[in-house]
């Protein structure tokens, strides 16, 4: 051939090279054509304030590996990008560089603020996608989409009046978690759990007795990890059933330093076995005591500011921070004598996953999503089986936040996001939801209003991605050929966030399910197990590797042996061995290209030998099995087999079977070796492809000038005519041969360069054929400077070394393995060695004075080493006894 590859693998000269052809062919971009099954996946959109990290990569070469098997498969297939918005982040990016500059948003006023978040957007909001491409991400490009965008926001606004209209957006005063650090509310889903160390503050409050007068001697006592709240105290509780108190209930209390009666009220809420049995009820501070507050129709008092400070209804404590009021309360508590004693007290607090600020809960106006009904077609879904959650123990997380779920609150007090298409009458303060400024208040007929100043959850546009990127609402020819889209990639770390959220929404807005398999992957942890953060320092940049390792290496590194929903270690050595690999497949694809004739290969089959009918046996059984574990998204199963095949079978065991008959005279057999070389070369880079793209790219475009490019060339296929039973059987029985000579050389330390005749033993005769038919190679795999096959030992002499077959027994004669004189010579100087070792470790181990005072770890060490020289002694010793009876 003409052309071949460069003498050294160099990613970096091949990469951008390619990507950048990919792009000028458009093969990534997909258009609605009917005569083929469209394979739709969207992307999880990462954030405009996104850096590429080890999670994105891993999440994306799981996708880019489904789309390009898929795209091979000849199915029509779509991978949708885009970014998401990302409201709190990005909002909280801007306002610390406008920080920088000495101004706040405040500043600048709402408009002008936008006016500089959509210009930070398009200064940084393409950079991940720049980095995606780096990974080699076959994304279509040409569809990408923001979750801000005039199509996105469009289908935002209709999802809200449609949802509002049905009654399942309501706005209402509930308990809800609110950051005093990104003074918002966050979502459910946005509290992260973190134990910490507190107490428990055991305190009294005293009866009022029958005449008013506050006792002295009466008391009910409770215990609390937030003593602060009893500033926003509206009444006790303790279980109906609790005979303790049933003297009590409805009777009042006094609410200490506030002054203001509570009353006791029975509720089954209360577990009568924890603690006193009694519970404090702050209705506008906890949801638990909301609903307790509602059912007894308790008044709600708020204590704190948006900044988490005392407000006004603390009264004296007005203005303090709430860590500062608590220390004030229990000191003024402790004073007051109804301080009854302080319990250490570890338990998990709520915080802020992004900002880590621990989250007030408090009682506010805000939107929210009815969920009870909505939810019911997400969870039958799943139960069903109509969408598949893969590993299926992902169930049981996806139906323990169905079960428990409460209404959204989807409102947020930021600026950079989508606004709630909400509008307040100024004159009657009329609601009215619609998607543009209303004309005229239905109510009074006032002509102006005020929109909502609060925007929506950033998830409440990404649960509407899988349809809103095909041009919801609108009836678009997309929407109807790629919906529903068919796996969609994510972490389980966000089962809730957008997971549930798809589906239900799915549901709502399009009548069907947005996806059919939900295939979930872990986190990547470095070496230790631990989980990568800035805290650590122990963050990977995939940047820092592709540059120095190329992206098919950490592609092949963050999937080979990943299970799903499994987290995983990343090792720079694993990147290393499969820079190994490509430089392997590399190499061993330079020669065969090197023995290729200049006029290339017919393509039709030549007569084959046994090894090569092997080979292509062996292949095609790779290709049903790898098939079928792509199809059941098995990836790291399918690529392990592929690497342990290209590596192992074609070029560890047919290049080196097929070398003495490239070198040869026979044209024939030399055409049939150069044949089915190119042709399993070509199907593994297939089967390696949706991997390791670029390498398989470039070799690939090389060998061959049939197909244009690997990424849309024909997967390959299982071809019964492709199918050798017995020369399987034949050169398997030949390679358990070679490896047991191999061994025995090794275990003699006979020289690689030393050749000894083998005899091949075997009243077998297919066996006796098999070894007839493939002599050249055998005896070149098994190091043989002669190779004898016959029915019995007659002629072979009792001085043999023999290796033992399923079918076979093979001898070779000592003295040609091994110089005997020289050999001893070289085992007594062992065994000088290894007695002066053992005198010193055995005199180190019965040394009193060593034994009290060496580290335990020291001599755990020195015992190890006399268990080693102890075995080595004996095989040294063993091997004499066997060389003094050949000598």
């Amino acid at each position: 051939m003409n052309r071949e590859l460069t003498k050294t693998y160099d990613p970096k000269g091949i990469e951008d090279r390619i990507y950048q052809k990919w792009m000028d062919k458009k093969y990534f971009h997909a258009e609605v054509d009917h005569s083929k099954t469209p394979f739709t996946i969207v992307i999880p959109p990462p954030n405009i304030t996104g850096q590429l990290h080890m999670g994105h990569a891993l999440d994306n070469t799981m996708q880019d590996i489904l789309i390009r098997f898929k795209r091979m498969q000849g199915y029509n297939a779509l991978w949708q990008p885009g970014t998401d918005h990302a409201s709190i982040a990005t909002e909280v990016k801007i306002i610390e560089k406008l920080k920088e500059e000495g101004i706040s948003k405040e500043d600048l006023g709402r408009e002008g603020f936008l006016k500089r978040a959509w210009d930070w957007k398009r200064e940084y909001g393409g950079r991940i996608i720049s980095q995606l491409k780096k990974m080699g991400s076959s994304c279509d490009w040409d569809r990408e989409r923001f979750t801000m965008d005039e199509g996105c926001n469009k289908a935002v606004t209709e999802v809200f009046c449609r949802m509002h209209e049905k009654g399942w957006i309501y706005k209402g005063s509930r308990i809800i978690n609110w950051c005093p650090v990104c003074n918002t509310s966050i979502s459910d889903a946005e509290v992260e759990y973190t134990e910490q160390a507190g107490h428990f503050w055991h305190i009294k409050y005293p009866l009022i007795e029958e005449d008013g007068t506050v006792s002295t001697t009466r008391f009910v006592e409770f215990a609390t990890t937030r003593p602060e709240t009893m500033l926003g105290d509206t009444a006790v509780a303790v279980n109906p059933a609790d005979d303790r108190y049933k003297d009590i209930i409805g009777k009042k209390l006094m609410l200490p330093i506030i002054n203001r009666e509570i009353p006791v009220v029975a509720d089954s809420y209360v577990d009568m076995e924890f603690g006193t049995g009694v519970v404090k009820i702050t209705p506008a501070h906890d949801p638990n005591d909301f609903e307790v507050g509602k059912r007894h129709n308790l008044p709600e008092v708020n204590i704190l500011n948006d900044d988490a400070t005392i407000n006004e209804m603390g009264g004296k404590f007005c203005g303090m921070d709430r860590y500062e009021a608590r220390d004030a309360i229990v000191k003024e508590l402790d004073e007051m004598g109804l301080l009854v004693k302080i319990e250490d007290y570890s338990h998990n607090v709520g915080t802020h996953d992004r900002c880590k600020t621990t989250i007030e809960p408090m009682i506010k106006q805000q939107w929210f999503v009815k969920m009870s009904e909505l939810i019911k077609p997400a969870v039958e879904a799943v139960k069903s089986g109509d969408i598949q959650l893969i590993p299926k123990r992902m169930e049981k997380t996806y139906f323990n936040w169905t079960d428990n779920i409460r209404d959204w609150c989807i409102s947020r007090q930021l600026w950079w996001g989508h606004r709630i298409p909400a509008y307040y009458c100024d004159k009657c303060g009329e609601i009215v939801v619609s998607g543009g400024m209303p004309e005229k208040c239905p109510k009074c007929g006032c002509e102006h209003f005020t929109q909502d100043p609060d925007t929506l959850d950033t998830w409440f546009s990404s649960a509407l991605w899988p349809f809103s990127t095909l041009g919801w609402p609108e009836e678009t020819e997309d929407l109807k050929y790629f919906y529903p889209t068919d796996v969609l990639v994510t972490g389980y770390d966000i089962i809730f966030f957008w997971v549930i959220r798809m589906i239900f929404s799915g549901f709502e807005n399009m009548g069907e399910k947005p996806f059919k398999t939900v295939l979930f992957h872990g986190l990547i942890r470095d070496s230790q197990g631990r989980k990568m953060s800035k805290s650590l320092g122990n963050g990977i940049d995939p940047l820092e590797i592709i540059d120095k390792y190329g992206a098919d290496a950490l592609r092949l590194t963050l999937i080979t042996g990943n299970a799903p929903g499994n987290d995983m270690r990343f090792y720079y050595e694993k990147v290393e061995a499969n820079r190994n690999f490509a430089n392997k497949i590399w190499n061993a694809s330079r020669f065969i290209m090197m023995n290729m004739p200049g006029e290339g290969i017919d393509s039709k089959a030549p007569e084959l030998e046994p090894a090569d009918k092997w080979i292509l046996s062996k292949l095609n059984t790779l290709i049903q099995e790898v098939t079928s574990n792509m199809e059941s998204f098995e990836l790291g199963i399918a690529v392990s087999k592929v690497y342990d095949f290209i590596w192992d079978e074609f070029c560890d065991w047919y290049i080196e079977m097929v070398k003495s008959r490239l070198y040869g005279t026979d044209e024939g057999t030399k055409k049939a070796a150069l044949w089915t070389l190119k042709t399993v070369l070509i199907d593994a880079l297939k089967l390696l492809h949706p991997y390791m793209p670029f390498i398989t790219e470039e070799i690939f475009c090389t060998l061959q000038c049939e197909e244009e490019s690997i990424m849309v060339s024909r997967w390959p296929k299982y071809k019964e005519e492709w199918r050798f039973d017995q020369e399987e059987k034949d050169i398997e029985m030949i390679k358990e041969a070679v490896r047991g000579i191999r061994n025995v050389r090794t275990e003699m330390n006979v020289a690689p360069g030393r050749k000894a005749q083998v005899f091949v033993v075997s009243e077998n005769a297919d066996a006796l054929r098999a070894f007839s038919e493939g002599k050249l190679y055998f005896a070149s795999l098994a190091g043989a400077s002669e190779v004898t096959i016959q029915k019995d030992k007659a002629g072979i002499g009792e001085d043999v070394v023999s290796v033992v077959i399923s079918a076979a027994a093979l001898y070779i004669p000592f003295a040609e393995l091994v110089d005997i004189k020289q050999e001893m010579e070289r085992l007594k100087k062992e065994e000088k060695h290894l007695t002066g070792e053992l005198a010193r470790v055995n005199g180190m181990l019965n040394n009193e004075k060593f034994m009290s005072k060496a580290p335990e770890t020291k001599i755990a060490e020195e015992r190890a080493k006399l268990d080693k020289y102890t075995s080595m002694m004996e095989q040294v010793r063993e091997r004499l006894t066997q060389l003094l009876k050949q000598a």
